[in-house]
């Protein structure tokens, strides 16, 4: 056999009989993500995260692979019309790069958008879709129109769905039309069961006619907080009502329409979880619920889960929470990551969604007596832009974890609260939070691989590999 010289410099002469060399394994790298307390760091993509095989004295994450929970259907933001509004007055080429930011995989990935049927308080007016003059009825539904939504609303959805088309629509109402309600005002009163049917017919022309405009709606709950009946606007709905408005009329509707539309139910905090649990107790209403969503404005998180345990059958779902302005960063980041991002997740939650997506700098638009002090995960000062802490808590969780995740087990080490998943193209992501006031290490190990992790204090990280 002859070998060219200058090859040979190279290689050398190959031999025919030669067993290859062992292999030496090498270290399994991981891409990790970060942004610190102090918020001089954010989101900010660090050194790749090479395995090691070294001992030390930090806490150990452990995954469980053999623990496998729910699966995930996605994280993000509600819509308000507000932020709709905002977003509709950028220029298109400015309103454009942030959608792309904030919907796209290049982006944060955001999966899941919650919107208001007809008005929130974070609306700049109070409106339904089938507004009628004083003593009128129309239990038909023969004005019902989607027109408010129209000029700004269904406009932007089409944007960001066009960007994203596999994002995940959910619907709530914060009042039906006030001639339906006892006391015919948008704040409180409750609904009047001769126009259970009318509603109904209401929330089927809201599904259908969104499909309409190549919009779908995934799933709707009942009625958003229907124990807080002093917002504008709002509703009160009693559980037993609820129950029987589902049983009787809404579930119904929906089966004769042919929807494919989750119902959910309650909306609110979990310091009422007998609220759902009676609700689901109603075996006539239980037939059409998919599952029951969530608030933490007050009640412990894991109080989610008794629900689960009473109902294992039916879905669980976090759909809001506010940052209030001006926000403490740090403090905002922890407690959101500890108690959402993982708290919910770890009570078998589908989706975790932050309140609102936009607003300008002085927290407008929003109806009078609505909130004046919600924070959006973005302000939006014309076509200035600037990301706040919501934007880091949900981009943490959205730009990594994609819908049809599983979530997987993992142990808890004292001061680093965590969650663990598996995406559908068998990628497994941890986020981690360093609840503490110093900076600390860590370990996360998974089949024998072990990474070791730094944060700084009240940091958080979110690990690929």
């Amino acid at each position: 056999m002859v070998c060219l010289v200058a090859l040979s410099v190279l290689a050398g002469c190959s031999k025919k009989n030669e067993q290859p060399k062992p292999v030496e394994t090498l270290p399994v790298e991981a891409t990790f993500w970060m942004t610190s307390g102090d918020g001089k760091t954010l989101l900010n993509r660090e050194p790749d995260v090479k395995s090691s095989t070294i001992q030390n004295p930090h806490a150990v994450i452990e995954v469980d692979t053999a623990q496998l929970f729910q699966v995930m259907d996605g994280f993000g933001y509600t819509l308000t019309g507000g932020s709709a509004l905002l977003l509709s007055k950028m220029g298109s080429a400015e309103r454009s790069a942030l959608l792309r930011e904030l919907f796209s995989a290049e982006g944060i990935g955001v999966s899941y958008l919650r919107l208001s049927i007809g008005a929130s308080d974070l609306s700049d007016r109070v409106f339904s879709y089938n507004d009628l003059p004083a003593g009128m009825t129309d239990p038909e539904m023969k004005q019902f129109s989607l027109d408010p939504e129209r000029r700004e609303l269904i406009p932007v959805l089409k944007e960001i769905l066009a960007i994203n088309p596999t994002l995940k629509l959910l619907g709530s109402p914060w009042s039906p039309p006030v001639w339906m309600k006892d006391n015919k005002k948008s704040i409180g009163g409750s609904l009047l069961p001769q126009y259970y049917e009318a509603y109904a017919l209401y929330l089927v022309k809201y599904i259908q006619g969104m499909a309409a405009e190549g919009i779908t709606i995934d799933a709707i709950t009942v009625q958003n907080e229907p124990l807080h009946p002093g917002n504008n606007p709002s509703l009160l709905m009693p559980a037993a009502q609820q129950a029987a408005f589902i049983g009787q009329s809404l579930g119904p509707a929906f089966r004769k329409a042919g929807l494919n539309t989750k119902i959910i139910i309650y909306d609110h905090n979990a310091d009422r979880i007998d609220y759902p649990l009676e609700v689901l107790a109603d075996a006539g209403a239980r037939q059409y619920i998919d599952g029951t969503a969530f608030h933490l404005y007050g009640g412990s998180v894991n109080d989610i889960s008794r629900v689960h345990e009473a109902y294992p059958d039916k879905n669980l779902y976090f759909t809001e929470q506010w940052v209030g302005a001006p926000s403490n960063f740090g403090g905002d980041l922890a407690w959101h990551v500890r108690e959402l991002i993982v708290g919910a997740s770890r009570n078998w939650c589908k989706t975790v969604l932050e309140w609102n997506l936009a607003a300008d700098p002085n927290q407008d638009p929003h109806t009078e007596g609505g909130c004046t002090q919600c924070l959006g995960a973005v302000t939006i000062d014309g076509n200035k832009v600037t990301r706040n802490v919501a934007y880091y808590i949900i981009g943490h969780a959205s730009k990594f974890v994609k819908p049809g995740a599983v979530r997987m087990g993992s142990t808890l080490p004292e001061g680093f609260p965590n969650v663990v998943f598996r995406n559908p193209d068998g990628s497994r992501v941890a986020i981690v939070l360093n609840d503490a006031s110093s900076p600390r290490t860590f370990n996360l190990r998974y089949a024998g691989r072990k990474w070791v992790i730094s944060l700084p204090a009240g940091g958080v990280g979110t690990l690929v590999w």
